[in-house]
């Protein structure tokens, strides 16, 4: 848990997602993966506002989720 507070932690990660979605070697669709979901994401609140987590907070998470799974599917 006091990992997920530490900005070492984000920055690392925020490092890890950049080269994953910069890399050829990771598929569109894998890449499409992570950007779909967050994107939609950061339209839904203007369509449903009472919607109680920021958009920020999921994009994080998301992007923990994505670096470890993808990391995992390319071990490069």
């Amino acid at each position: 848990m006091r990992k997920l507070w530490s900005l070492r932690h984000w920055k690392h990660v925020f490092v890890r997602i950049y080269r994953l979605l910069a890399s050829p070697g990771v598929r569109l669709a894998d890449k499409l993966l992570y950007l779909v979901p967050v994107a939609i994401y950061w339209v839904m609140p203007d369509v449903l506002p009472f919607l109680p987590v920021d958009d920020i907070a999921v994009t994080m998470l998301a992007a923990e989720w994505y670096t470890r799974y993808m990391e995992r599917k390319y071990p490069q």
